[in-house]
């Protein structure tokens, strides 16, 4: 029995021996097996920087001759990427804000010491080149992007070499100082206006009697499209434009001062889809703006240059020249219908601008005018109401900045 007993604790002894030694073998067989990847790694890393030292040093960068960087610079796709890129860093270097971010104004006054003002001046777009000598001969706001309002303006009898009809696009959201877009064309704009219905198209009358339609997606300054100069169309200078009708059923109306209405396709501008001679008695009206009410594609007014507005309508039995309304002392340049939806009615008012330096309110029911606004210092181009306070108007005058 104690024999037994001592062969059996000298077996657990020498298998807790070799389990030991196992246990140390296999230890040592990791170590050596981490130690060899370590090494390993060390190798692969100095191939992979040799390898990079070889290819920095296999890279050798060509210049670029002169030829090379103008056609590259005088690409298309260079151009509108230069163009919009410089927007957007010209934006981002005015403003301390995020200018990726959409904000927009409450609208409200300050509370200061100027809260109980009406009207204050909050900023001036002009730009050295293309404003200078030229007067603001219109002006709209985007129906879309409303902080986008467009001005045209005549020629610049000081530089015979520049477009001498321009409209510029500008940014009333963003504190930089040059346009948003430029768009010109060979004959002096008398009038402009954003697409109701396709907010990227501006449209233009000329001086000249064309119509012309620019793109802000176009990447040009020139127009994409543009009227003929034909007796089928326009052959005096074009002061009004305005879109009637609705998403799907919309059209361009233009008048000019040959007396002459036109209705047009915004896709074909090559010919008028209808046209109306506008006369009163036997004596042709010499147009200078339009304004058709809210939601109306027939029944409109139109100023003139003797001064008079005239009611007018485009089809039916009473269509041309209907009732008169006299006030002004001057060529009529801009008439607009009040278009603020809200609680009251305010469609029956109308405003209108003349070059004897007044603005004037009516009722078209009557024929004098309701009042009239004598504080301008020159000739006043063009009024609007706002669209969103039947209370409040803007107007633009001749004085050069």
């Amino acid at each position: 029995s104690e024999w037994i007993q001592r062969r059996v604790g000298q077996t657990s002894r020498h298998l807790q021996k070799l389990i030991e030694e196992r246990e140390a073998e296999l230890l040592r067989q990791e170590e050596e097996r981490k130690k060899k990847e370590e090494e390993q790694d060390k190798e692969n890393e100095t191939v992979i920087v040799d390898n990079k030292e070889k290819e920095e040093e296999e890279v050798v960068l060509q210049e670029l001759s002169d030829e090379q960087k103008q056609q590259i610079m005088s690409s298309q796709d260079f151009r509108s990427f230069f163009d919009s890129a410089a927007r957007i860093v010209e934006k981002a270097l005015s403003e301390d804000i995020d200018v990726g971010f959409t904000y927009s104004g409450d609208g409200q006054l300050d509370s200061g010491d100027n809260a109980d003002e009406l009207l204050r001046l909050h900023r001036v777009f002009e730009d050295e080149r293309w404003t200078r000598n030229r007067s603001v001969t219109s002006f709209d706001m985007n129906s879309k992007y409303p902080e986008l309002i467009l001005a045209s303006y005549d020629n610049n009898e000081e530089a015979p070499n520049e477009p001498e009809g321009v409209v510029l696009v500008w940014n009333k959201k963003f504190s930089k100082t040059s346009p948003e877009y430029i768009f010109h064309c060979q004959s002096p704009v008398m009038s402009a206006c954003f697409a109701r219905f396709q907010p990227n198209l501006i449209l233009g009358g000329t001086y000249s009697g064309q119509i012309v339609a620019w793109d802000m997606r176009a990447g040009k300054r020139t127009p994409i499209q543009r009227s003929p100069l034909s007796a089928s169309a326009h052959t005096h200078p074009v002061y009004c434009l305005q879109v009637v009708g609705t998403q799907n059923a919309h059209n361009l109306i233009s008048v000019a001062t040959d007396g002459k209405l036109c209705s047009w396709s915004l896709d074909m501008l090559s010919q008028p889809q209808d046209t109306l001679e506008l006369q009163q008695k036997t004596k042709t009206v010499a147009v200078t703006t339009m304004s058709f009410a809210l939601g109306e594609v027939n029944s409109f007014l139109v100023g003139c240059e003797e001064g008079t507005l005239y009611s007018s309508s485009r089809h039916g039995n009473k269509a041309g020249i209907n009732e008169a309304f006299e006030g002004h002392h001057g060529p009529v340049t801009g008439l607009d219908y009040n278009k603020a939806v809200g609680q009251g009615d305010f469609s029956h008012l109308f405003i209108s601008s003349s070059t004897d330096w007044t603005i004037k309110l009516w009722n078209n029911k009557l024929s004098k005018p309701l009042d009239s606004f004598e504080n301008a210092n020159d000739y006043i181009f063009d009024v609007k109401w706002s669209p969103v306070h039947p209370a409040c108007l803007r107007s633009v005058d001749a004085m050069v900045g």
